[in-house]
Protein backbone atom coordinates (compact mmCIF):
# COMPACT_ATOMS: atom_id res chain seq x y z
CA UNK A 1 0.00 0.00 0.00
CA UNK A 2 1.69 3.12 -0.79
CA UNK A 3 2.77 6.01 1.62
CA UNK A 4 -0.19 8.83 1.59
CA UNK A 5 -0.02 12.51 2.93
CA UNK A 6 -1.36 12.86 6.64
CA UNK A 7 -5.07 14.74 6.22
CA UNK A 8 -4.88 18.66 7.20
CA UNK A 9 -6.15 20.14 10.06
CA UNK A 10 -8.82 22.91 10.36
CA UNK A 11 -6.67 25.43 12.16
CA UNK A 12 -3.76 25.74 10.11
CA UNK A 13 -5.15 28.32 7.55
CA UNK A 14 -5.19 31.53 6.22
CA UNK A 15 -7.96 33.77 4.29
CA UNK A 16 -6.26 36.85 2.73
CA UNK A 17 -8.85 39.35 1.30
CA UNK A 18 -8.21 42.14 -1.22
CA UNK A 19 -10.05 44.12 -3.37
CA UNK A 20 -10.24 44.11 -7.08
CA UNK A 21 -9.71 48.36 -7.14
CA UNK A 22 -8.21 50.71 -5.57
CA UNK A 23 -10.31 52.04 -3.08
CA UNK A 24 -10.70 55.47 -0.65
CA UNK A 25 -9.93 54.70 2.85
CA UNK A 26 -9.92 50.74 2.19
CA UNK A 27 -6.23 49.27 2.04
CA UNK A 28 -5.38 45.76 0.84
CA UNK A 29 -5.90 42.92 2.34
CA UNK A 30 -8.59 43.73 4.63
CA UNK A 31 -8.11 44.11 8.34
CA UNK A 32 -4.60 42.35 7.50
CA UNK A 33 -5.67 38.59 6.69
CA UNK A 34 -6.83 38.70 10.71
CA UNK A 35 -9.88 36.38 9.83
CA UNK A 36 -10.09 33.78 12.53
CA UNK A 37 -12.91 31.65 11.12
CA UNK A 38 -13.63 30.57 7.52
CA UNK A 39 -16.68 28.82 6.31
CA UNK A 40 -18.69 28.25 3.19
CA UNK A 41 -16.17 27.24 0.28
CA UNK A 42 -18.88 25.02 -1.44
CA UNK A 43 -20.45 24.81 -4.75
CA UNK A 44 -23.84 22.68 -5.99
CA UNK A 45 -25.15 21.37 -9.35
CA UNK A 46 -28.29 21.69 -10.13
CA UNK A 47 -28.97 18.21 -12.14
CA UNK A 48 -31.47 16.77 -13.91
CA UNK A 49 -32.83 13.50 -13.07
CA UNK A 50 -34.27 11.21 -16.42
CA UNK A 51 -36.79 8.85 -16.34
CA UNK A 52 -36.51 6.73 -19.34
CA UNK A 53 -39.38 4.44 -20.44
CA UNK A 54 -38.49 0.65 -19.81
CA UNK A 55 -35.21 1.41 -17.83
CA UNK A 56 -36.07 0.72 -13.87
CA UNK A 57 -32.73 -0.51 -12.60
CA UNK A 58 -31.30 2.81 -13.33
CA UNK A 59 -31.22 6.52 -13.67
CA UNK A 60 -30.03 9.17 -16.31
CA UNK A 61 -28.92 12.67 -14.65
CA UNK A 62 -27.86 15.84 -17.09
CA UNK A 63 -25.45 18.15 -15.48
CA UNK A 64 -26.84 21.41 -14.73
CA UNK A 65 -25.97 24.65 -13.86
CA UNK A 66 -23.57 25.30 -10.27
CA UNK A 67 -24.82 27.43 -7.11
CA UNK A 68 -22.21 28.20 -5.02
CA UNK A 69 -22.43 29.10 -1.34
CA UNK A 70 -22.11 32.39 0.77
CA UNK A 71 -18.62 32.63 2.81
CA UNK A 72 -18.88 33.77 6.08
CA UNK A 73 -15.43 35.18 7.77
CA UNK A 74 -15.21 36.16 11.59
CA UNK A 75 -12.42 37.85 13.55
CA UNK A 76 -11.99 39.44 16.73
CA UNK A 77 -13.12 43.13 16.32
CA UNK A 78 -10.31 46.43 16.57
CA UNK A 79 -10.59 49.35 16.00
CA UNK A 80 -10.37 48.78 12.33
CA UNK A 81 -13.45 49.14 10.82
CA UNK A 82 -12.18 48.16 6.86
CA UNK A 83 -14.92 45.61 6.63
CA UNK A 84 -17.87 48.43 8.07
CA UNK A 85 -16.49 50.95 5.22
CA UNK A 86 -16.22 48.52 2.66
CA UNK A 87 -19.66 47.25 3.16
CA UNK A 88 -20.98 51.26 3.75
CA UNK A 89 -19.28 52.57 0.05
CA UNK A 90 -20.60 49.43 -2.06
CA UNK A 91 -24.19 50.94 -0.97
CA UNK A 92 -23.89 53.43 -2.81
CA UNK A 93 -26.16 53.86 -6.13
CA UNK A 94 -23.44 52.77 -8.95
CA UNK A 95 -20.51 51.66 -6.71
CA UNK A 96 -19.23 47.50 -7.14
CA UNK A 97 -16.93 47.19 -4.75
CA UNK A 98 -16.00 43.63 -5.53
CA UNK A 99 -12.96 41.73 -4.22
CA UNK A 100 -11.00 38.00 -4.28
CA UNK A 101 -9.60 36.17 -1.88
CA UNK A 102 -7.49 33.35 -1.32
CA UNK A 103 -8.11 30.64 1.39
CA UNK A 104 -4.70 28.59 2.13
CA UNK A 105 -4.41 25.47 4.08
CA UNK A 106 -1.04 24.41 5.63
CA UNK A 107 0.88 21.14 5.74
CA UNK A 108 1.91 20.10 9.30
CA UNK A 109 5.18 21.12 7.91
CA UNK A 110 4.73 24.65 7.50
CA UNK A 111 4.07 24.55 3.66
CA UNK A 112 0.84 25.15 2.23
CA UNK A 113 -0.80 22.48 0.75
CA UNK A 114 -3.76 23.70 -0.86
CA UNK A 115 -5.52 26.83 -1.47
CA UNK A 116 -9.02 27.76 -2.67
CA UNK A 117 -9.49 31.08 -4.52
CA UNK A 118 -13.01 33.20 -4.97
CA UNK A 119 -13.58 35.74 -7.00
CA UNK A 120 -16.07 38.84 -7.45
CA UNK A 121 -16.84 38.80 -3.78
CA UNK A 122 -19.38 41.16 -2.78
CA UNK A 123 -20.49 41.93 1.08
CA UNK A 124 -24.18 41.12 1.49
CA UNK A 125 -24.24 40.91 5.58
CA UNK A 126 -22.16 42.22 7.73
CA UNK A 127 -23.00 41.48 11.60
CA UNK A 128 -21.51 43.03 15.08
CA UNK A 129 -20.45 41.51 18.21
CA UNK A 130 -23.15 40.01 20.23
CA UNK A 131 -21.97 42.03 24.03
CA UNK A 132 -22.71 41.13 27.46
CA UNK A 133 -21.28 42.22 30.37
CA UNK A 134 -21.27 39.74 31.99
CA UNK A 135 -18.73 37.28 30.25
CA UNK A 136 -15.18 38.16 29.13
CA UNK A 137 -15.64 36.73 25.68
CA UNK A 138 -13.68 37.97 22.64
CA UNK A 139 -16.01 40.35 20.58
CA UNK A 140 -16.38 39.04 17.34
CA UNK A 141 -17.42 40.90 13.98
CA UNK A 142 -19.08 38.52 11.24
CA UNK A 143 -19.17 39.25 7.52
CA UNK A 144 -20.74 37.20 5.26
CA UNK A 145 -20.04 37.24 0.91
CA UNK A 146 -21.46 36.14 -2.27
CA UNK A 147 -18.94 35.25 -4.70
CA UNK A 148 -19.02 34.51 -8.61
CA UNK A 149 -16.40 31.87 -9.18
CA UNK A 150 -14.21 29.36 -6.71
CA UNK A 151 -11.15 27.39 -8.32
CA UNK A 152 -9.14 25.22 -5.57
CA UNK A 153 -5.52 23.80 -6.81
CA UNK A 154 -2.22 23.53 -5.28
CA UNK A 155 -0.65 26.89 -4.37
CA UNK A 156 0.94 28.46 -7.60
CA UNK A 157 -0.50 26.32 -9.67
CA UNK A 158 -1.24 27.42 -13.20
CA UNK A 159 -4.75 25.26 -13.60
CA UNK A 160 -6.94 23.57 -10.89
CA UNK A 161 -10.56 22.55 -10.47
CA UNK A 162 -12.48 25.75 -11.17
CA UNK A 163 -16.47 26.22 -11.65
CA UNK A 164 -17.46 29.92 -12.32
CA UNK A 165 -21.07 31.56 -12.45
CA UNK A 166 -19.93 33.83 -14.82
CA UNK A 167 -17.81 34.95 -17.66
CA UNK A 168 -15.06 37.00 -17.26
CA UNK A 169 -13.50 37.46 -13.78
CA UNK A 170 -10.19 38.11 -13.16
CA UNK A 171 -8.98 36.09 -10.61
CA UNK A 172 -6.06 38.02 -9.43
CA UNK A 173 -3.78 36.65 -7.11
CA UNK A 174 -2.26 37.99 -3.62
CA UNK A 175 0.51 36.51 -0.96
CA UNK A 176 -0.42 36.59 2.62
CA UNK A 177 1.60 37.26 5.58
CA UNK A 178 -0.06 35.90 8.49
CA UNK A 179 -1.81 32.44 9.39
CA UNK A 180 -4.88 32.19 11.88
CA UNK A 181 -5.19 29.10 13.89
CA UNK A 182 -8.39 27.75 16.16
CA UNK A 183 -10.77 25.36 17.05
CA UNK A 184 -13.72 24.92 14.85
CA UNK A 185 -15.37 22.90 11.18
CA UNK A 186 -14.71 22.55 8.06
CA UNK A 187 -12.40 24.93 6.55
CA UNK A 188 -12.32 26.95 9.69
CA UNK A 189 -10.37 28.69 12.47
CA UNK A 190 -12.27 29.51 15.40
CA UNK A 191 -12.51 32.57 17.05
CA UNK A 192 -9.65 33.93 18.78
CA UNK A 193 -8.23 36.19 21.02
CA UNK A 194 -4.54 35.71 19.21
CA UNK A 195 -1.28 36.22 20.22
CA UNK A 196 1.10 37.36 18.04
CA UNK A 197 3.86 34.78 17.13
CA UNK A 198 7.11 35.49 15.13
CA UNK A 199 6.15 37.26 11.63
CA UNK A 200 3.07 37.85 12.00
CA UNK A 201 1.64 34.42 12.34
CA UNK A 202 -1.13 34.63 14.69
CA UNK A 203 -1.80 31.70 16.81
CA UNK A 204 -5.58 31.36 18.70
CA UNK A 205 -6.59 30.38 21.60
CA UNK A 206 -10.26 30.70 23.83
CA UNK A 207 -12.23 30.54 21.00
CA UNK A 208 -15.97 30.25 21.13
Amino acid sequence: MGVTDPPLTTFRFEVVLDLDQPTAGLTSPLCDAAFAECDGLDQTMQHKTLEVGGVNDRQVHLIGPVTFGQLTLRRGMTDNLQLWTWFAQGTRPGSVLTAHGEVTLWAADGTPAVQATVTGCLPVKLRAPSLNARDGLVAVEELTLVYERLVVAAPGAAGGISIGASLDVSLGASVGVSASAGISGGISGGISAGASVGGGVSVGGGFG
